[in-house]
């Protein structure tokens, strides 16, 4: 590919993600990134600021839960715009197109400390953003949290039973999930 291709970041998404399970992900250099998406070393550093970033997927996940519960009908309560959030993630970033992908990345996190920790710092931030929706929309700051942390832990749990087993719905597992948790907490 020529360097002026479009979707740089996508191919350099590809690329790390490629070497990474190929290679490791600590044998793996950034010059061996760009080379592989065909790109140069400094336009890997026009995207990401390191190595770790380029699995972070940025800030997209956060503004589709974000858009997501801002969308939610005015008369959905916070754990039902979070529900209608979990929907969004299911329909746009979890599909069965991108099932291998997903997979793949979730088994490089898993294996590297360093991923591991980055990866709590950005459930930090996705928390922090669905919070915020919520609390735009009106919901008391105890209920946005609550709500949030719920469809967070819905997410992370239905991931986990999506990526194990291919051919699932990942809609359907986290909403099952959200419900599950909503009863248990109700039972509490």
């Amino acid at each position: 590919m020529a360097r002026w291709d479009p979707n740089a970041r996508e191919r350099l998404e590809r690329a790390a993600l490629d070497l990474f399970v190929r290679q490791g992900y600590d044998r793996t250099t950034v010059a061996e990134i760009a080379e592989r998406a065909g790109l140069a070393k400094s336009t890997f550093f026009r995207h990401f600021a390191d190595k770790r970033e380029v699995l972070s997927g940025g800030d997209t996940l956060a503004r589709l839960l974000a858009d997501a519960v801002s969308a939610a009908p005015p008369a959905a309560g916070p754990l039902a715009a979070a529900g209608a959030a979990l929907a969004a993630v299911g329909e746009r970033a979890f599909t069965a197109e991108r099932y291998e992908t997903v997979r793949e990345r979730q088994q490089v996190v898993a294996a590297n400390p360093e991923l591991t920790e980055r990866e709590l710092l950005k459930r930090e931030a996705l928390a922090a953003a669905l919070t915020a929706a919520l609390r735009e929309r009106g919901a008391p700051e105890p209920a946005a949290v609550l709500a949030a942390e719920l469809a967070l832990l819905a997410l992370r749990t239905a991931l986990a039973a999506w990526t194990a087993r291919p051919g699932q719905d990942f809609t359907a597992l986290a909403l099952a999930e959200l419900a599950a948790l909503r009863a248990a907490a109700a039972a509490l």
